[in-house]
């Protein structure tokens, strides 16, 4: 029998909010997530925010079994450029008969109406799968329900002004959540940190990676993360 499931993107961060949004439209009933939207900065081939590397987005959607749409951000990049070529995109996924978008946002007012304004008129539906409002949850309840699900990320980026350096590299786990500040909200979504997820019930296979060096960039600090060899051969091969 034909799915009636109506057909959208997942804006993917690579970060385990996005991971967790797959998770939960994957039992949607009413949406089937078609492909993932990424932005890199095109000067560094790295997403955008998170800092990780494109090899590693790449091998995070061949474990999703999604193909990728990947958008280039200049660097530096004006809003002007940023919304320019996310309405590229909205052209492109309405062209192809897609019904809407999703977003990992979990409460921040200001950004859902943001990303709502620039769907208006697109023909694409705005799609917030896990707004803690509307699942009920708060952010901790939230975090615990992710690693209760084996979702696993590594730490890519942290604010220095609201998180010890130290953080940078480190995993998401129970341990990490026990050792967050108070002021900083246990899935980082006020910018604290950001991640990239590596296992979880979305992806086919864990993604294995090496640590790499740790560097101050921007007023964030980055915790770089490679991928193995073998992961890297597999990749080109394919």
């Amino acid at each position: 029998m034909a799915s009636h499931r109506n057909p959208i993107l997942l804006s993917w961060s690579g970060g385990k909010d996005s991971a967790w949004a797959l998770h939960l439209l994957r039992q949607s009933a009413e949406y089937e997530v078609v492909a993932l939207l990424t932005t890199i900065n095109d000067q560094f081939r790295r997403v955008a925010i998170h800092g990780f590397r494109e090899e590693l987005l790449d091998l995070q959607a061949e474990a999703t079994g999604l193909p990728l749409w990947k958008v280039d951000l200049p660097f530096p990049c004006s809003n002007a450029d940023y919304e320019s070529r996310m309405a590229a995109v909205c052209a492109r996924a309405s062209a192809e008969g897609l019904h809407g978008i999703a977003f990992g946002d979990l409460f921040l007012e200001d950004i859902r109406a943001y990303r709502i304004a620039r769907l208006a008129g697109t023909g694409l539906e705005p799609i917030f799968p896990v707004w803690c409002a509307d699942l009920g949850l708060s952010t901790a309840d939230l975090a615990q329900q992710m690693i209760a699900a084996g979702l696993r990320a590594y730490l890519t980026c942290v604010d220095p002004r609201h998180l010890d350096a130290s953080f940078a590299g480190r995993t998401f786990d129970a341990a990490l959540l026990a050792d967050l500040p108070p002021t900083v909200d246990p899935c980082g979504e006020r910018g604290e940190f950001h991640s990239f997820a590596f296992a979880g019930p979305v992806f086919s296979r864990t993604i294995p990676v090496l640590p790499g060096e740790r560097v101050e960039r921007d007023n964030f600090i980055y915790a770089d993360l490679l991928p193995s060899a073998a992961e890297t051969e597999a990749l080109h091969v394919a």
